[in-house]
């Protein structure tokens, strides 16, 4: 009897119709081999929050260690509410023991890597973390983590592939 290793996935890669437009950007190598291997967990900070779907946009100001989350329009600080949710959505997810996580790229709650943070000088530097998966990789600082772009190369697939089994290897009692 094989243990069922789970994993994150932002929910948008997944084909569901939540982001900001109402759309999804429907993933094959997350929705299709993926799931093959794993149990998927879907996940979508901003609308299990309930900003809605569809929903203003919203991006990332200010510091790069903590930046805060503005509607793009609004301006509404969703900065504490998210941050409020990451840290109860992250207790919930510690218990069903994930493997991995997979994140959607550029996203102001998902983003993993060069996620644009705007400057007072209105420049934005490509050098910040979403919301929810910065405060998910610190609560989970060994836990295999990718976006879906990194994972079109085969290489690294691979490599997140062979993390993610290591990792619910060295999590198995």
């Amino acid at each position: 009897m094989t243990k069922t290793i789970r994993i994150g996935v932002s929910s948008c890669l997944l084909g569901e119709n939540v982001r900001y437009d109402g759309g999804n950007r429907l993933n094959s190598f997350v929705a299709e081999t993926l799931a093959r291997k794993f149990e998927i967990v879907p996940v979508c900070p901003e609308s299990e929050l309930g900003m809605g779907v569809p929903r203003e946009t919203v991006d990332l100001h200010g510091s790069i260690a903590a930046p805060a989350m503005i509607g793009t329009h609004s301006r509404k600080d969703w900065t504490r509410p998210m941050n409020n949710w990451a840290q109860r959505r992250i207790s919930e997810l510690a218990e069903l023991n994930l493997c991995g996580f997979v994140f959607k790229k550029g996203s102001p709650s998902c983003g993993v890597f060069r996620v644009p943070v705007i400057q007072e000088n209105k420049e934005s530097l490509l050098e910040g973390r979403g919301l929810f998966a910065m405060a998910f990789m610190e609560a989970n600082p060994e836990m295999p983590v990718e976006d879906e772009l990194r994972l079109e190369d085969p290489s690294v697939q691979e490599k997140f592939l062979e993390r993610v089994y290591s990792f619910a290897r060295s999590i198995t009692p």
